[in-house]
């Protein structure tokens, strides 16, 4: 622009301020200011007077009657310059928490600044925000929120930073407040009347619900870095989670999965669990987040296929906390829609979980070395230890899971074994609710192979099933011969135990045991001398040999009567002829059982000792 041409300007401006002691009202207007599609007829002087955006935009028109100027760019559109303007006319504008950022951000553009006039719009906006918005957390949550659409000012002007520093700041003050005040109120010289505690309504952590993902991280960040403590952290991430994915639920069943639509929330699901997990606090044992909250980011996360880096960090945090899990919280559905031959539940993050759990060592627990000493006192082999508990706690949670699977149609042999093969030996003190969940798999999948069968019943340590665990398994038509045999074998070890006072502990079933007794040291170890130890073995091993013969007369007496009776069912009914195969099998088992003790088999007549001691025990029963 030459040297001509701001003259004329100068001379223009001149000419409006010449008209101060005339009232606005009486001056047409000569300028119309466009926002987007609104439009607005004013004056240039009261403009002029303390914009220097419009002032210098005046100046630098190659028109000097320049009548219309287009500022679509402000932030906060037309609203926020409508409060502008009247501010330039001198009209008494409210400031409020609603809008008190979109004026700052306006006035920042429209470069209303203490260089025009004093008190100017800037200097009003942060004075409110200095005085009502910055002191307090719940004031600040709500400006911050209005920020969201008016980037890229909010940023320039550092609005959104010195908002969420607030925040972070007045959060850890209070925590620090709060604390004190617990402690004053602890000590009876200082009470402290009228000490309510804070009530869900009036938390502030709820209000953050209202930021959008990309603020609520940052002040997430913020407060964690001022040292927030990890249970409010967690609170507040629950709190969010809940309000962010409760709309994304698709309501209308008519919806097909796979639509644009369904993509889209899945999309956004997949973005606020993978946000919300790397905002976790730090894993540890004694964590502060609830297991049913990371079982239900795991199954989202599972449904809206976030990462594989996610759903391992969520599998680990759930498997370092598997012990206070339940039922519902390993139950995850599995992400099979479209495929009908899927399965119900997701068996290979649950396998993950579980070996993770059995798979930890000292180091994923963070508080071991500020255990007590009484603690450090602990086996944590015996049945009494804090890792021992945990583990058969974790037991009888798989042996339930199992169960509740068993009933899928689709599920896969080799998967249900994985699983009950999963758990070492001494994490079962009884195994019925590993038998109940095979029999219900066997009976639910009636078409196996035979070596799956086996296999799947081999999990099962018959020493470890209760009577009536015992009697089912002795007539279950399910389970293979073999099994049905260990069964019986045990069983009758179980009943002579019983009868000579339950001093044999070496069998898990037996009466009032769980875990077998280590020897104690000391003096007591050597009371029994090598000799008398070896007398005491081969006395029980006579016993153990004569029960079993007895236990072999009885049953040549049995296979007698099922001889019979299987002759007259043959002649009956020729179907019985599985009836037949199923004796004939469990003969030989039992023989072969027989070959392994020593003993003859059965058929054959037994021995004079053994007719010796039974006849001197049916005498003895008699008297």
């Amino acid at each position: 622009m030459g040297l001509q041409d701001y003259a004329k300007q100068n001379i223009m401006i001149s000419k409006f301020l010449a008209l101060t002691s005339m009232p606005i009202s009486d001056v047409s207007s000569d300028v119309t200011i466009e926002i987007g599609a609104s439009s607005f007829a004013l004056h240039k002087f009261p403009l002029v007077s303390r914009s220097g955006r419009i002032r210098r935009l005046l100046i630098e028109a190659k028109d000097a009657t320049i009548s219309r100027m287009n500022l679509s760019l402000i932030p906060g559109g037309p609203e926020a310059f409508e409060l502008a303007a009247k501010f330039c006319y001198g009209i008494n504008i409210e400031i409020t928490l609603s809008n008190v950022a979109m004026l700052r951000c306006a006035a920042h553009f429209l470069e209303m600044t203490e260089e025009f006039v004093q008190k100017n719009l800037e200097a009003r906006t942060e004075a409110y925000l200095k005085d009502t918005v910055l002191p307090n957390i719940s004031n600040s949550i709500s400006v911050l929120h209005r920020c969201e659409c008016l980037s890229p000012v909010s940023e320039e002007i550092n609005l959104v930073n010195r908002l969420i520093n607030a925040i972070a700041n007045n959060a850890c003050k209070e925590q620090l407040a709060s604390g004190l005040l617990k402690l004053d109120h602890n000590f009876p010289m200082k009470t402290m009347p009228n000490i309510e505690p804070e009530t869900p309504s009036d938390w502030w952590g709820k209000s953050l619900s209202v930021l959008n993902l990309e603020f609520f991280q940052r002040v997430l960040t913020a407060v964690k870095s001022k040292g927030l403590k990890q249970d409010m952290i967690s609170k507040i991430l629950i709190n969010y989670t809940h309000n962010s994915l409760q709309g994304l639920v698709i309501r209308d069943p008519h919806i097909v999965r796979g639509s644009l639509l369904d993509m889209e929330l899945q999309k956004k699901q997949r973005v606020i669990v993978e946000a919300m997990v790397s905002l976790l606090p730090t894993q540890s044992r004694r964590s502060s987040v609830p297991m049913a909250f990371l079982s239900s980011l795991l199954k989202t996360a599972i449904a809206s296929s976030a990462s594989t880096s996610c759903r391992s960090d969520l599998e680990r945090r759930i498997g370092l906390l598997l012990d206070q899990a339940i039922l519902e919280d390993i139950l995850i559905p599995a992400n099979s829609y479209g495929n009908n031959h899927g399965t119900m539940y997701d068996t290979e993050s649950i396998l993950r979980i579980f070996s993770i759990f059995l798979n930890l060592g000292e180091d994923d627990d963070e508080d071991n070395r500020m255990r007590d000493e009484s603690e450090m006192a602990y086996d944590f082999d015996s049945p009494g230890s804090p890792k021992q508990s945990s583990i058969l706690k974790v037991s009888k949670l798989l042996d339930t899971y199992l169960a509740e699977i068993a009933l899928d149609t689709n599920l896969l042999p080799s998967k249900f074994i994985a699983l009950a093969e999963l758990l070492p030996d001494h994490a079962r003190i009884i195994s019925d609710g590993l038998y109940r969940a095979v029999d219900i798999f066997l009976k639910v999948h009636p078409n196996i192979k035979d070596s799956e069968r086996y296999r799947l019943c081999k999990t099962i340590d018959c020493q470890k099933l209760s009577q009536e665990a015992c009697s089912h398994a002795a007539q279950n038509e399910r389970l293979p011969v073999q099994m049905a045999v260990q069964v019986l074998y045990f069983e009758q070890i179980r009943l002579r135990n019983a009868m000579n006072g339950g001093h044999n502990q070496f069998f898990f079933g037996t009466i009032n045991s769980q875990f077998p007794q280590r020897s104690s040291s000391g003096a007591g170890s050597g009371a029994i001398s090598p000799r008398d130890n070896y007398a005491s073995v081969r006395r029980e091993n006579r016993e153990l040999k004569l029960e079993v013969a007895r236990m072999r007369m009885r049953l040549t007496d049995l296979e007698k009567d099922h001889v019979s009776m299987k002759q007259e069912l043959v002649r009956s009914h020729p179907a019985n002829k599985i009836f037949k195969s199923f004796t004939k099998k469990l003969s030989k088992q039992l023989n072969s059982l027989f070959r392994i003790n020593n003993l003859k088999p059965i058929g054959s007549k037994p021995n004079a000792e053994s007719r010796f001691l039974f006849q001197r025990r049916r005498r003895h029963s008699i008297s």
